[in-house]
C-alpha cells in the first residue's frame, strides 16, 4: 500500500494526493484535473508522488468514459515523458512496467478514434511517451499544437519562429503574429518517400488514421528551413532536437 506521506509532489507533501483522487472518481471537473496536473505535473517536472499515481491513472484509462480515460492518458504520457528527471522514484519504467502497458494500449485506442486534431496530436505524443522516446514525447504537441517551433538558428544563433500551420508553413525572426510585414523563408518539406526514423514513423501513423493535416505538417517538421537573417540552411528536426540538450 502507497504511503503517501512519504512521496512528494510540487507544493510539498503528497499526503492529500488521494483524497484528490476520490474527489476526481467520485465527481471530475476541470478544476479537480488541473489541481492534479499542477500538483504532479508542475510545468513539466515530475515527482515521486507522480509515478505512485500511474496505477490510478491506468485504472481510469481503462475504463469506459472515453472523456475521463483520455485525461488520465494525457497526465500519465505527460508524466512518463519526465521520467529521466530527478525525482526520487527509481526505475520508474521497470516498477510501473504493467500499468505503462495498460496506459499505452489506452493511448493508441483512443488515437484511432480521436476526430479532434488537437486530441490527435496530443495522444501521439502520449504513445511516444510511454514507449519511452526520448525529445519528441515532450515537444510533438508543444510545435503541432501552437502552429509553431522556436529554435536557434545553427549558423548565427538568432531566435526564429518555424510556422506549421493556418498561416502556412515559413522561417521567420520577426513576430509574425503582430505584423505580416516580417521577413519570411519557405520550409522545404520532405518527401514522404524519403522519410526516415520517427519522422516517416510519425508520419505513417497519421496518414494511416486518416489526419492528412497532421501527416503534412510532420513533412515541414522533418523537412528543411533557411534562416532569413544568415541564409543559414538546417534541418528543422534537427535544429528543433538539438535545443533539447543545450542546457544540462
Amino acid at each position: 500500500m502507497t504511503d503517501w506521506s512519504q512521496l512528494s509532489h510540487a507544493y510539498g507533501s503528497a499526503d492529500d494526493i488521494p483524497a484528490l483522487l476520490d474527489r476526481i472518481a467520485s465527481e471530475p471537473s476541470d478544476e479537480r484535473w488541473s489541481e492534479l496536473w499542477s500538483a504532479l505535473c508542475h510545468q513539466g517536472s515530475v515527482y515521486s508522488a507522480s509515478f505512485a499515481a500511474l496505477p490510478w491513472l491506468a485504472g481510469v484509462a481503462d475504463s469506459d468514459d472515453r472523456e475521463q480515460a483520455v485525461r488520465a492518458v494525457h497526465l500519465a504520457g505527460a508524466i512518463m515523458a519526465g521520467a529521466d528527471q530527478p525525482h526520487g522514484a527509481d526505475d520508474v519504467r521497470a516498477r510501473h512496467a504493467a500499468e505503462v502497458e495498460v496506459l499505452l494500449s489506452a493511448a493508441n485506442h483512443y488515437l484511432r478514434t480521436a476526430s479532434d486534431t488537437t486530441e490527435y496530436v496530443y495522444l501521439l505524443e502520449c504513445v511516444l511517451a510511454f514507449e519511452g522516446v526520448v525529445g519528441w514525447s515532450e515537444h510533438l504537441a508543444w510545435g503541432l499544437v501552437s502552429e509553431e517551433y522556436e529554435v536557434s538558428c545553427p549558423g548565427c544563433q538568432a531566435s526564429l519562429f518555424i510556422a506549421v500551420g493556418e498561416r502556412g508553413f515559413f522561417s521567420t525572426s520577426g513576430d509574425y503574429a503582430l505584423s505580416d510585414d516580417v521577413e519570411t523563408r519557405p520550409l522545404r518539406p520532405a518527401n514522404p518517400a524519403d522519410l526516415h526514423g520517427i519522422g516517416h514513423r510519425l508520419h505513417s501513423i497519421a496518414l494511416a488514421d486518416g489526419h492528412q493535416g497532421v501527416a503534412n505538417s510532420m513533412t515541414y517538421v522533418f523537412g528543411d528551413a533557411t534562416c532569413p537573417d544568415c541564409e543559414t540552411d538546417f534541418s528543422v528536426a534537427e535544429q528543433i532536437s538539438a535545443d533539447w540538450f543545450a542546457t544540462p
